[in-house]
Formats: structure tokens, sequence, C-alpha cells
């Protein structure tokens, strides 16, 4: 498969962007350079998206660990230190050959990194063969300028549901940023999402819409969707570790003016308070984000 599938050239054709997705998809490659390489043993954060193979619901989770946790083993090789766990895409970590799509973002610089590949189980943790590596532009990525690590926190206990409740709808309503991972035939991808508070919203208990911004024209995760319509979003509590993470299917609408419009129908979401050890500061919006 070449840089893009049919979903995401139906796309650019129908926004007329195939030229320009033409020439920014030359930066997608399989080798880790070595400035990738250096940004990623930075993070203590990687996100990471699959299809969970019990269920086939597709999943956007969080790993974390102390810098250098992720860092790339070969040329073409990423390995991550870190326990499966009891988690969503517990069975995806441990299974040879499931495509996974990472992201690595760092708000304290508004870099990202995306990584792309098959997974293999290592003893420690697991590795992701690389089929595309590629970074993205700090458009509508928030600066957060540090975070502390609170290592001996007791994460809450994790609760399941079919519909989106009032306390899930203020954090939606609130959010900043969030995560959106896909599927299609030849593996999976996980993109960033921001915007001001408020960008995303609970249309019903059962459904989040979003706009899609203008961003590097290739398509990729909306491509996903017109192929294959399953999505799993991951929503961070930066101040409190929290983690909202939700699956079920996303639909693109074009209007007549050429905007996008993303609906997303839920299919069950998971709420862990404290999941996470990390704390950041408090946002610095980005001066990409469109007004409203």
């Amino acid at each position: 498969m070449g840089v893009y599938h049919a979903g995401s050239r139906a796309l650019q054709d129908l926004a007329g962007v195939r030229d320009r997705a033409d020439h920014v998809g030359r930066s997608l490659g399989q080798d880790i350079k070595p400035v990738a390489a250096a940004f990623l043993e930075l993070q203590p954060l990687l996100v990471i998206g699959a299809a969970a193979p019990e269920t086939g619901r597709v999943w956007a989770s969080p790993l974390t660990g102390t810098p250098g946790f992720v860092r790339a083993t070969g040329p073409r090789q990423m390995s991550v230190v870190t326990d499966a766990g009891s988690g969503p895409l517990a069975g995806a970590l441990t299974t040879p050959g499931t495509p996974v799509g990472t992201i690595a973002l760092d708000p304290r610089t508004r870099r990202r990194m995306r990584l792309n590949g098959r997974l293999r189980p290592t003893p420690r943790g697991f590795a992701v063969e690389a089929d595309q590596v590629f970074s993205n532009c700090p458009k509508y990525i928030q600066r957060r300028e540090s975070y502390d690590t609170l290592p001996d926190r007791v994460p809450g206990t994790p609760h399941r549901a079919g519909e989106l409740g009032p306390r899930h709808v203020e954090f939606i309503g609130a959010a900043d940023t969030f995560f959106l991972a896909t599927v299609h035939p030849g593996g999976a991808d996980v993109s960033h999402r921001g915007g001001n508070p408020g960008f995303v919203r609970a249309a019903s208990p059962h459904e989040l819409v979003w706009p899609d911004y203008s961003g590097n024209a290739m398509f990729l995760t909306l491509g996903n969707l017109r192929t294959d319509p399953r999505a799993g979003l991951l929503f961070l509590d930066w101040e409190t570790g929290g983690t909202l993470r939700l699956t079920g299917e996303a639909r693109t609408k074009f209007t007549a003016g050429g905007e996008r419009t993303v609906r997303f129908t839920l299919t069950e979401a998971l709420w862990t308070p404290a999941a996470l050890p990390l704390r950041w500061s408090a946002p610095e919006y980005s001066p990409a984000n469109p007004p409203g």
C-alpha cells in the first residue's frame, strides 16, 4: 500500500487538495531519524490506538513512564517498556502482529510525532516495526510548560458506562485536547485534535460532535473513517491524571461551504480517576485555535 488508501484519496479529491497531499506525503517514511529518536526519549506519555482483538472495538489508551520508557531501538523500530495491564487494549499489546498507531505529543514544545506499524510483544513490553513515521506541525496543540510526576498515586476504580453521564458531558465540554484512534485495512493510526474549550461537545448521552479544522491535507484520520467508522477517543484530565476513553463509530459530514463536522456515536465509555501519574501545568491555548 502507498502513503494513501482509497478513503484518504476520496476525501483529498473532494476537498481539492490531492496535489498538496502528495507533497506533504513525501514526509512520511519508515525510518526513525535521529531527531525523532531524541524526541521520543524525552517523552513521559505515549498514546496508542488499536482494535481490541476480543471485541473488535477501537480504543485509544495512554501509556506513561520515566522518559526513556519509549525509545528507538533500530532504524525502523520503537520499543516501549510497559505492563500490558488489564485495560481495553491489554489483548492487543500481547498479540503479535497487531496493527497499532501511536502518537507522542509534547505540550512543552508543541511538537508531536506519529509512528504506525505492527506490534511485537517483548519481555518488558512491546516493540513496533514502523510502517509510517512522521511529525506534524504544532497547529492546535496547547502549550503546557511543565509537569510533575506522582509515582505513588493510587489509580481510581475504572467505571464503565453505555452512555455519557453529566460528569462526562461537563468534562468533555471543558476539554481543549483529545486523541482519536482509527483503523483501516492496512493498519491503525492515532491523531490529535485540539481547540478552545467547547470545540467538542456532547450532542446527546450517546453522541459527540466536533468540527474538523483544516490540517495537513492528508486526510489520514477521516480517510480511515470513510473506510471503517470504528473509532476510539481519549480525553485526559491534565491536572488530576484522570482519563476518559470512549469507543464507538464516527462519520464525517461535509457542508456546502466545504466545512466538515464529525459525529461520534458511543458504544462504551471508560472513566478512570487518577489513572496517570502526570500532573501538567495550565494550558496556553494555541494561536491557531478558531474562536468560539
